[in-house]
């Protein structure tokens, strides 16, 4: 069978091609940028890719078109689709009819911390021979893929709740139908689909409505959002972390690079956890799987010496290169939370005294609608120097960072604004870049700029 997968580059088609390919199946696919890390990880498993929505890509004769999220009517290739009267498929439905439906599904929902969470949820089924299959929405370092069939009932996966499609307007989680549910936080955010928090509310009480009796949600217990969604209604056995009655940390010592702590449930304590990376967020995705997999018969012990070997998850605080004394990170913050907490993680982890610059591309449909723009300086507030991309969106960016007065630098040109954070750059200073794209490969190009900028100088 042949599928073609149109928007193959998001990090979810983009799994769901692998996981389709590792199954026997002829998958191509199309989207409208495609760009690293995803085109690569396609590339490798031999998926040929095409750049547009070209309505020739018909001449491919799929026997199913499996289509994304970011495609809209308009788009030329679906209008041909649809013209013509050929089958296609939501890739949610695609995934829960032709994987997940005699699985038992481990799924991780929330605004924050899904991609970490399901990283180190798999992991921890990995390590305890469980062979899982998974579908993550970033590359977890301990694995070479987003995603796999895995050989075993037991699949974890990033549960969205963005929209199914132009033609199911449904959260993705929906289609999931998890015995095991994950609710790690939640906030406003997807600004272009739902008008406020309450609405979000609405879909992850969907998703709660789903859980099976004999199935377990694992809760934030501190959210608030989160305790409204749970009041109207939950049918399954309820866990909570981050509550001294539930899972919690306790002595916990932080280093720059680590965490170290004891893990509780209630008054039972199962054991240290020793993470390599810091911040209280980490402790909460840490719980949250460590209870999530005992669900599925892990032991707590088995999960803690899993964590240790833990090696996190592509562009998140990753380093991407140190020249002339000046470190570049990339990171996939874009909602002023994780922003906010993205920051406060690389400060942690540098200690005093170091400089950080923040680079911020405001790319996702929430920023590019400008509902968060009034949050902005403030999650910036934690950075020296603070650059903003300001060449995709509509709304001012210079007055949103205003607040930062001269600390803040927004250009609208990628060639000034990779100028100008080079030009401010000095060795011992750390530079933050945030997107949820790929920002332009500004990376690789601030890395030259400064390779250059250190021969000249």
């Amino acid at each position: 069978m042949h599928i073609h997968i149109l928007g193959i580059c998001g990090t979810f088609m983009g799994g769901l091609a692998a996981i389709a390919r590792e199954s026997g199946l002829r998958v191509t696919g199309c989207d409208a940028n495609v760009y690293p890390p995803m085109s690569d990880q396609l590339r490798a498993l031999g998926i040929d890719l095409i750049e547009g929505f070209d309505p020739a890509q018909r001449d491919l004769r799929p026997d199913l078109y499996v289509v994304g999220n970011v495609v809209s009517r308009g788009n030329p290739l679906m209008e041909a689709i649809l013209d013509a009267g050929d089958r296609y498929v939501s890739g949610p439905q695609w995934l829960a009819e032709q994987v997940l439906g005699s699985r038992w599904v481990l799924a991780v929902a929330g605004t924050h911390g899904k991609t970490t969470t399901a990283s180190m949820l798999a992991w921890i089924l990995q390590s305890a021979g469980l062979e899982p299959g998974f579908l993550i929405g970033g590359l977890p370092n301990n694995f070479p893929f987003s995603a796999r069939l895995g050989r075993s009932r037991w699949f974890v996966i990033e549960a969205d709740e963005y929209d199914t499609a132009f033609f199911d307007k449904r959260s993705k989680f929906v289609h999931y139908r998890p015995r095991t549910a994950v609710l790690n936080n939640l906030e406003y955010d997807h600004a272009d689909i739902f008008p406020d928090l309450a609405a979000i509310e609405t879909q992850f009480h969907h998703l709660v409505r789903i859980v099976p009796r004999s199935g377990r949600l694992v809760i934030n217990g501190r959210d608030d959002a989160l305790a409204r969604v749970l009041s109207r209604g939950a049918w399954s056995e309820q866990v909570f972390f981050d509550r001294p009655s539930g899972w919690h940390a306790r002595d916990v010592h932080e280093t720059a690079q680590a965490t170290r702590f004891e893990v509780w449930d209630g008054e039972a304590c199962h054991g240290q956890c020793e993470l390599a990376m810091s911040g209280a967020h980490s402790r909460s995705n840490a719980l949250a799987a460590v209870a999530a997999a005992a669900h599925a018969g892990v032991a707590p012990e088995v999960a803690l010496a899993a964590l240790g070997t833990f090696e996190g998850v592509r562009r998140r605080l990753e380093l991407r290169g140190t020249v002339a004394g000046v470190a570049v990170y990339d990171d996939f913050a874009h909602h002023p939370t994780a922003i906010q907490t993205t920051l406060a993680g690389l400060r942690e982890r540098l200690g005093p005294g170091r400089r950080v610059l923040a680079v911020l591309e405001p790319r996702s449909n929430t920023m590019k609608l400008g509902a968060m723009k009034s949050r902005l300086a403030d999650s910036l507030a934690q950075a020296d120097r603070v650059f903003c991309y300001a060449g995709g969106v509509d709304w001012d960016v210079g007055e949103a960072m205003a607040p930062l007065g001269d600390r803040a630098c927004v250009e609208r040109s990628m060639d000034a604004l990779v100028a100008a954070i080079a030009a401010e750059a000095r060795s011992g200073d750390s530079v933050l870049v945030m997107s949820n794209g790929g920002f332009g490969g500004i990376h690789d190009r601030l890395l030259r700029a400064l390779a250059s900028d250190s021969t000249t100088g």
